[in-house]
């Protein structure tokens, strides 16, 4: 009878972990790296949104609305808000189904590394990412648009946005567990370009047809543009002036933006298990 001798000791290549936390930093290392080989997606995400304010916003420069607010000022959280809900969509959306799609997602779960590491280094470096949109956007207001921001508003509107990049990931997630791997791109270009108009991100709700006003209260990104707007400007006359028409309900604003943050995790989470069942079917 021959006896199996299964060794014990690691791979010399092998190196012992550090805890979660290190995994985490490391997920999130290898996420940057991977997006620094690919310099066309940081173009698109993070430089656009600074384009585009530059572009739209920086025109506005000296104008100043009756409470003091400055009209670059709003045009930098609208542009902000942009590009926030778009890298987040786009991140945990079309990404997330490439990786899928490629099989990553199965060799992943076949390494000891949990995937809740895997999760939030994704969401870790879509923070990096509103961080350096926001921040480069700010900038450029400040130096060349004459934006003058108040620290306490401008760092008030800094979180919202983080809040806001958290708040929307799980959507582009579901997005990407739910619909086919091919067709995700697509649809997330199909949800997120009628949240931004419908949200007043462009232009102000008063241009659009009465129907479309009734809808825009019920979706997540008009709510998040409220928390922001309000952020950098609290005098309703300042927002009314600049073309937010809808008071500032501060708690509903949260409770809307949360129950959907709740719901696409939801609906994220079914979606994992879904494709994990199948795949020990």
């Amino acid at each position: 009878m021959t006896t199996l001798t299964v060794p014990t000791a690691p791979s010399p290549t092998a190196r012992r972990t550090k805890g979660t936390a290190h995994m985490l930093l490391t997920q999130v290392r290898s996420e940057v790296l991977r997006y620094r080989r690919v310099p066309e997606y940081f173009i698109g995400v993070v430089i656009l949104p600074i384009v585009l304010f530059a572009m739209f916003g920086l025109p506005n420069t000296g104008e100043v609305l009756p409470d003091g607010a400055t009209v670059v000022a709003m045009m930098f959280v609208s542009f902000s808000l942009y590009g926030v809900v778009s890298q987040a969509l786009f991140s945990f959306g079309a990404e997330l189904a490439q990786e899928r799609q490629k099989g990553w997602m199965r060799r992943l779960r076949a390494t000891p590394m949990p995937m809740s590491v895997y999760f939030t280094g994704k969401l870790a470096l879509n923070l990096v990412f509103t961080a350096v949109i926001v921040t480069g956007m700010a900038l450029l207001a400040a130096r060349l648009g004459q934006a003058h921001f108040e620290p306490a508003r401008l760092a008030a509107t800094f979180g919202v946005l983080l809040a806001g990049t958290v708040a929307f990931s799980p959507m582009g997630a579901a997005i990407a567990y739910w619909a086919r791997p091919k067709a995700v791109s697509t649809i997330v270009n199909l949800v997120f370009l009628p949240l931004s108009f419908l949200s007043g991100f462009f232009f102000s709700l008063q241009n659009l047809p009465q129907v479309l006003q009734d809808i825009a209260p019920w979706l997540p990104t008009f709510h998040l543009g409220q928390l922001a707007w309000w952020a950098m400007a609290p005098s309703e006359v300042d927002r009314e002036r600049f073309g937010i028409t809808e008071a500032a309900d501060l708690p509903l604003n949260i409770a809307v933006v949360a129950a959907w943050f709740v719901l696409c995790s939801l609906l994220t989470v079914w979606g994992y298990r879904r494709e994990l069942q199948r795949e020990r079917g």
